[in-house]
């Protein structure tokens, strides 16, 4: 009981808000940690982990560049101001890159070797044949660093998430290639309406229809909004 009391007191110190600009370089930080070995990665960049690393911090400042991953980005924080958690949110219409996108991730692409871009664009291709055509949020990626995994961090993100997207009643989508996560967002309502092996790997295709949002003792509260120094607002 005292585990799950601490668990429980820790979590109520998180404060889950807006991407400031000057948080950037932590929240990829997170991203690189937290995904360096999803299968996916492994396929794309290799078996060496901090050859993917590298790769994957290249990936991810591209798609910040490129298509303004971070634009709609919120992140979770520890009571010490730290990044611990990230979920991205791309908003209806906006959520793959398109061709001139594309185009423009191709140079940093190619900087991780030409097989290895070659294999993102066949990712990205494959995720692209798949997203539905109807108007959702697409959900991805969400990340919590390494050692906090388990701890509820990712929930407390979904949570917002959620209602966010309730409060808009607008459906909202995602891939992942691992059967843990598809379970944690069968929680939160998505369910699955495909899959397809992407560079070998199975990867699940999840869905969730807007609802209205119904308002209870668990609801997030107000989203927190970021200066680009950090300080909340």
């Amino acid at each position: 009981m005292r585990r799950v009391a601490e668990r429980s007191d820790w979590l109520d110190g998180l404060e889950v808000g807006t991407l400031d600009p000057s948080s950037m370089e932590e929240a990829i930080g997170v991203l690189v940690r937290g995904m360096r070995d999803n299968p996916t990665h492994v396929a794309a960049f290799g078996q060496d982990p901090e050859r993917r690393q590298r790769s994957l911090r290249r990936f991810f400042g591209t798609a910040f560049t490129v298509i303004g991953l971070h634009e709609h980005m919120i992140v979770a924080r520890s009571e010490d101001g730290r990044v611990v958690g990230v979920l991205g949110m791309m908003p209806p219409g906006a959520c793959l890159p398109g061709s001139v996108q594309q185009l423009r991730m191709l140079p940093a692409l190619v900087r991780n070797g030409p097989r290895s871009a070659g294999r993102v664009m066949r990712w990205i291709g494959a995720w692209s044949e798949h997203d539905p055509a109807e108007g959702h949020w697409h959900l991805g990626p969400l990340v919590v660093d390494p050692h906090l995994q388990g701890r509820g961090v990712g929930g407390r993100l979904m949570q917002v998430f959620c209602a966010q997207v309730d409060a808009a009643r607008d459906a909202a989508y995602l891939e992942t290639d691992k059967e843990i996560n598809v379970r944690f967002h069968e929680r939160f309502g998505f369910g699955v309406i495909g899959e397809a092996k992407v560079l070998g790997i199975t990867n699940y295709f999840m869905h969730r229809t807007g609802r209205r949002r119904v308002r209870t003792h668990q609801d997030p509260g107000p989203l927190k909004h970021y200066d680009n120094k950090g300080a909340s607002r």
